[in-house]
């Protein structure tokens, strides 16, 4: 049976969402017009004025917002509230450039507290669970995010935050979580160490997993769910909208629901920005119809996915998104050829393999080269020379097949490759591509 937070607009019908979004864009325009002259010049360049926009049908009037604005106007450029309204910020974990700085008043943070209470009900949480959040803290979204979900919802609250996995594993059991949140990758070290450890599913009372902040494909879903005993959902967010809770997984596990209510999602020709329609896959373009001290209109996520508004088995009548099967700036092109890591991480555990490995890009007299570093699982490693090299060869010929080019794959011992307690580092690009 499925569970809600806010039944009535999660179930709405197709109509009423689409009178509430009209009404609600028609003053977020107002009020970004009114509030922030970044944008307010972007549109005046572009020939839009507030009377111009009466729907979301005149959205793709107004001009997008990408990252290079958010960094160009950091830090108080698109702030859309007085500074004494703001009550608090969060930040990118980017590592080139200038970070990008959110902004949320009281308000703000409330409703972004609503639309992860629902991706939590979604996953059959109630007050009677222990939801553990091993996401960070700080400034990264993911932990204060899960955690005003899980207060607004009744649950118990275990705030971990990441790192320190033998004690993770240690309130998992002493406290009986039920439910755990963190990123799929350091769900599938949680794992890793309780296998270490002599522990499986059946010692831990986990029954659910809100897993985002980074790329994972079906096979790593399917691998931590066996592992961990446990069904994983999908959760989406970004900092620059608010944060986890944008969208989320429902029973159905068919996609993640978007808080229509609060965000208008677009899919754009990301060379062209032409809107296409429904079921084609494009880059993903969100409008924050709430969020008053950081209101971004047509924001570029750079997400590579589709969009559909089919009737959902968990009786939820927001749109769905797929998950996303890349980025635009994540992609690599070697030799050109468009490469996602999501297309290797789905070779290797069709493989066997788990899910740590590392990309590792580079030029040599003029000519891409592609490594592939795989840790083996104990059961794999061996000394034997020859039965690597068997398995090495077997993993060229099927990335070949999935990728269209060839890779150079080397397997390791299991545990070699350094792991994250946030987002893992799958790619190290050592072209010099600006030269």
């Amino acid at each position: 049976m499925s569970q809600y937070f806010q039944k009535e607009i999660e179930c709405a019908s197709r109509n009423e969402i689409e009178n509430l979004q009209n009404d609600k864009l028609v003053k977020q325009v107002q009020h970004v017009w009114d509030n922030v002259p970044y944008y307010r010049k972007k549109m005046e360049q572009k020939g839009v004025k507030p009377e111009d926009i009466r729907s979301t049908k005149d959205l793709y009037k107004l001009p997008f917002i990408s990252k290079a604005d958010l960094r160009e106007s950091y830090p108080y450029g698109l702030l859309g509230a007085p500074l004494k309204d703001c009550v608090r910020i969060h930040s990118t974990s980017g590592t080139t450039g200038k970070r990008v700085v959110a902004f949320y008043t009281q308000e703000d943070l409330d409703l972004w507290s609503d639309c992860c209470a629902r991706a939590l009900a979604a996953a059959g949480t109630t007050p009677e669970d222990v939801v553990q959040i091993s996401y960070g803290y700080g400034l990264f979204t993911g932990g204060m995010g899960l955690h005003g979900g899980s207060e607004k919802l009744g649950s118990l609250t275990v705030p971990t935050s990441s790192g320190n996995t033998e004690r993770q594993i240690m309130f998992i059991q002493d406290l009986k979580a039920t439910v755990l949140c963190c990123t799929p990758s350091y769900a599938a070290y949680l794992a890793e160490t309780m296998k270490g450890m002599g522990l499986g599913p059946e010692d831990i009372s986990l029954k659910a997993g809100i897993l985002g902040a980074e790329a994972w494909t079906k096979e790593m879903r399917d691998d931590i769910e066996a592992t961990l005993g446990i069904k994983a959902y999908d959760i989406y967010g970004l900092t620059e909208l608010s944060g986890p809770g944008v969208a989320y997984d429902c029973s159905a596990q068919d996609g993640m629901h978007i808080n229509e209510d609060h965000f208008i999602a677009e899919i754009i020709d990301p060379e062209t920005g032409e809107v296409l329609p429904e079921g084609l896959e494009g880059e993903l373009v969100f409008t924050s119809l709430d969020k008053k001290a950081f209101p971004l209109l047509r924001y570029r996520t750079r997400d590579i996915c589709s969009l559909s508004t089919k009737p959902c088995s968990c009786g939820r009548t927001f749109m769905k998104m797929c998950k996303p099967r890349g980025r635009t700036d994540d992609m690599l092109i070697i030799r050109g050829v468009n490469v996602f890591p999501s297309q290797i991480e789905t070779v290797l555990m069709n493989n066997g393999y788990p899910a740590n490995y590392q990309l590792v890009v580079d030029r040599v007299n003029n000519s891409d080269t592609l490594d592939i570093l795989v840790e083996m699982t104990p059961e794999m490693f061996t000394d034997n020379v020859g039965e690597v090299s068997r398995r090495q060869k077997d993993l060229v010929a099927d990335l070949k097949s999935m990728l269209g080019i060839k890779a150079n794959v080397k397997l390791v011992a299991p545990r070699t490759i350094p792991r994250s307690e946030g987002k893992a580092v799958r790619v190290i690009d050592k072209r010099k591509l600006l030269d």
